[in-house]
């Protein structure tokens, strides 16, 4: 019998592709739509041969999430694309490798995650030169909102006139199915009546009536997916967002949530991807409970990295109430990603701060203090609806700055160094950390974007003139040059340090309530370094005994540039300190 190692990689290639297509479509002639999905990919003509459980990513590795026109020139002639590449490269060489341009196609609404033009990128950010320019100094990630396309969308314009592409193309359900069950993150109807040529058709609309769900059990869907995805590699895409992908198989009288189809579906991506390109990246978006997120990781066989959701709320929560037990609860129970696989950390993004992912972390109550701190600071609330029909909050929306301004207590004189401890945190843990563009220059919440857009997660969506924000990212006395500089500092350090690997060993220290801890090692064991935050507005002390440092290493605090000689001494952390304690000097 022919071992599969001996077979050549495009006959391992279509019986891979093969397996994952009798999953998701069992009735159909899965051999004509591998060989369509491998032609659409050229890998018939260029195919490569993936390494599994390799690390494509070390602490070098540190991302930037924008929108396109998050920056933009006082030019008016200079499109935002290349106002974005200018900014990334004065501010950011040599501290970002990554950045991911959230959806730089036309659109109609929410933002750009309503696409309705796969293959172009929006005429007023630029065109795909400037995208590949960007991709030339950068890892590029972009979006793939594959759960949904606009319903001003050639193929939707299509289906309601019955032609193609787009007949066909997008999920119909009858008013009487049993949609009891189905989760969604919105208080609208579900349905939406379409006109077509065969009468009134229900279309299902996961996000809202301009966002309408694709019919993934239609394979000339998948086949569409898949020549975009060609077009992205093509144009210097490297690691590709997943946008919603939770929600992209339906099935009447289930939750139509994380369905195996869904997997397979990821699985399916993975394998055309990583064969077309051995260093592409598949990140999933789902923000659900964190049970159901570490499923995407499969077994080191769908997405490379997967959004930690739970981080956000869990980590506001510590700092705004000064006891760190969920934040560690957690920590203790998220399992080591496998090598080729790790999580994707960050704290602020441009939607909100999600609280489905701390479903089962925090209780009800616990969820209404950080809610109701989080309108006391100027934040503002999202709503899904419930199957009995009560809506419940979906996110908090606010600037991370502006979200740690205080405690439960009210605001105080804390809010640059709780800021910084979050962020120190973040560049610590296990995984690959994240900034929003917004945070890293210290931005506010937007109350006059808010109210011009009409929508609350606008309140952290700002656009800057370059100029303007440079003079304060320059003026010293600036809130905003205070956090850019300490951000900065951070990053320089966690990038010279082994024990940062995304995938480097951590454990989980107890240290009490007021400091949060954790031990990260190298993987080649060579460097130790113990983090140390205070996550209280009051003095904390610790004796570096309770750490058990090793005596014949030689000790020093990363952050302070600090060493430590009494292996018996106490340590006093001010309010929101971070200590980097390592043994590599």
């Amino acid at each position: 019998m022919t071992e599969t190692a001996d077979l050549p990689i495009e006959e391992i290639l279509f019986q891979k592709v093969i397996d994952h297509l009798r999953v998701i479509y069992p009735e159909l002639d899965i051999r004509a739509i591998a060989r369509d999905l491998i032609h659409t990919m050229r890998l018939d003509e260029d195919c490569q041969k993936p390494l599994a459980h390799k690390n494509l990513w070390d602490q070098t590795d540190i991302t930037v999430i924008t929108y396109g026109n998050s920056i933009l020139s006082d030019d008016n002639n200079q499109k935002p694309l290349h106002t974005l590449h200018h900014f990334l490269k004065t501010h950011f060489t040599m501290l970002i490798n990554s950045v991911h341009i959230l959806p730089f196609f036309p659109y109609s609404s929410d933002d750009g995650f309503a696409v309705s033009a796969y293959k172009q990128v929006d005429p007023p950010l630029g065109d795909w030169n400037d995208i590949l320019r960007i991709s030339t100094d950068f890892h590029l990630m972009a979006d793939l909102v594959i759960n949904h396309c606009s319903a001003q969308h050639e193929w939707f314009r299509n289906y309601q006139q019955g032609k193609d592409p787009g007949n066909g193309f997008f999920v119909e359900a009858d008013p009487r199915d049993d949609l009891s069950m189905v989760v969604r993150p919105r208080v609208t109807p579900l349905l939406r009546p379409t006109e077509t040529p065969d009468g009134t058709r229900y279309v299902w609309c996961t996000f809202g009536h301009d966002q309408v769900d694709l019919n993934f059990r239609n394979p000339k869907v998948l086949a569409k997916i898949v020549d975009i995805i060609r077009l992205y590699l093509d144009m210097g895409i490297r690691i590709f967002r997943l946008d919603a992908v939770a929600f992209i198989w339906k099935r009447a009288g289930s939750i139509c949530l994380n369905l195996k189809e869904t997997h397979e579906i990821v699985r399916l991506l993975r394998t055309l991807i990583e064969h077309a390109n051995p260093n592409a990246v598949i990140i999933t978006e789902t923000n659900i409970p964190n049970r159901e997120n570490l499923s995407y990781f499969g077994n080191a066989n769908e997405a490379h990295c997967i959004y930690n959701f739970s981080l956000p709320p869990l980590l506001v929560n510590t700092l705004i109430s000064g006891n760190c037990q969920h934040l560690k609860n957690w920590l203790m129970a998220m399992p080591p990603a496998q090598n080729g696989t790790t999580y994707f950390n960050f704290i602020a993004s441009h939607d909100g701060i999600g609280l489905r992912p701390v479903e089962g972390l925090l209780d009800d109550s616990e969820q209404e203090a950080l809610v109701q701190t989080m309108e006391n600071f100027g934040g503002q609330i999202s709503w899904r609806a419930l199957d009995d029909g009560s809506n419940k909050p979906y996110e908090i929306n606010i600037s991370l700055f502006d979200a740690l301004k205080g405690t439960v207590s009210g605001e105080d004189q804390w809010q640059l160094e709780r800021f910084i401890c979050a962020h120190a945190i973040m560049l610590a843990l296990e995984g690959i950390p994240a900034f929003y563009l917004h945070s890293l220059v210290g931005t506010t919440n937007d109350y006059a974007r808010m109210k011009e857009h009409g929508h609350n997660r606008a309140i952290n969506r700002r656009q800057w003139q370059e100029q303007e924000l440079n003079e304060r990212l320059a003026d010293r006395e600036s809130h905003h040059h205070k956090v850019f500089h300490r951000l900065r500092q951070l990053i320089q350090l966690r990038r010279e340090q082994p024990a940062f690997h995304p995938n480097a060993t951590q454990f989980t220290l107890h240290l009490g309530q007021q400091i949060f801890a954790f031990w990260r090692q190298s993987l080649d064991r060579r460097q130790s370094i113990f983090c140390i935050n205070n996550i209280s507005d009051v003095p904390q002390e610790i004796s570096l005994n309770a750490i058990n440092l090793i005596g014949t290493d030689e000790w020093k605090d990363l952050v302070s540039d600090t060493t430590f000689n009494d292996m018996l001494a106490t340590v006093t952390l001010a309010p929101y300190q971070t200590l980097w304690i390592t043994n590599r000097t």
